[in-house]
């Protein structure tokens, strides 16, 4: 088995709490078009597919259904991005255990990268406003690639970015879009249990493990590597 040299994390709900911000915006959106505010632990499950998936859950105010009129989805998302530009990050929070184990893979010598279903135009502010922004050597947003998780294409462009193949890489996430999205790509997946994944437990994911925190995650890569390389140096020679 392979080391991983690269770990490629989701944003929303996996090293940010990004619910309040997104909450605000999709009740001013809903206030703005004479519908009444949705709970924010309602919203919270509308998370995972992209903002245009977030604002159309958010004008049926359900899952499902989530098929508006043209033209106001097109009112809805143009709401909806004026009202997140004007708060995105001001009460984003990071999830506990996020910076210590971001240090702790940065010292494994572990290349770091977001992959976020996020436009880019919030998600290199929120990485600044939060202080994550100088982890990272690569993002990958949900404009960057012509698809988004859960397909592939976002995994595989950041795994040639950094230089390393899917086998050397292990996805973080919260979501079953990041589980379908590394498993397509080759990717080993890890997910942590306290994001939002759609409203559904975790433990239902097609993953190889899941870790409390990102902590758990960096001593999770540290414990394969060193397995790795242990297997490698008592390999016999042929």
């Amino acid at each position: 088995m392979t080391a991983f040299q690269a770990v490629l994390l989701d944003l929303d709900g996996t090293l940010l709490d990004s619910i309040p911000d997104l909450a605000h915006a999709a009740n001013a959106m809903r206030i703005e078009l004479g519908m009444p505010a949705l709970r924010e632990e309602v919203v919270a499950t509308f998370v995972g597919k992209g903002v245009d998936n977030l604002v159309r859950r958010a004008l049926a105010g359900s899952l499902h259904d989530a098929d508006p009129d043209p033209a106001l989805f097109a009112q809805a998302r143009e709401s909806f991005y004026r009202h997140y530009h004007l708060v995105n990050g001001d009460k984003a929070t990071v999830f506990d255990g996020v910076i210590d184990g971001l240090k702790a893979m940065r010292d494994q010598g572990l290349k770091l990268a977001v992959v976020t279903n996020k436009p880019t135009e919030f998600t290199l502010p929120l990485l600044q406003r939060t202080g994550l922004a100088g982890f990272f050597q690569e993002v990958v947003c949900g404009d960057t690639c012509a698809r988004r998780k859960p397909d592939p294409d976002q995994m595989l462009y950041v795994c040639e970015r950094l230089g390393v193949s899917p086998a050397q890489a292990v996805a973080i996430g919260d979501s079953v879009n990041d589980a379908q999205a590394g498993r397509a790509a080759g990717v080993h997946v890890l997910a942590v249990p306290y994001g939002y994944n759609e409203g559904q437990d975790v433990h239902g994911l097609d993953v190889d493990g899941i870790v409390a925190n990102i902590v758990e995650a960096a001593r999770w890569i540290a414990l394969w590597n060193a397995d790795r390389q242990s297997s490698s140096l008592h390999k016999p020679v042929k």
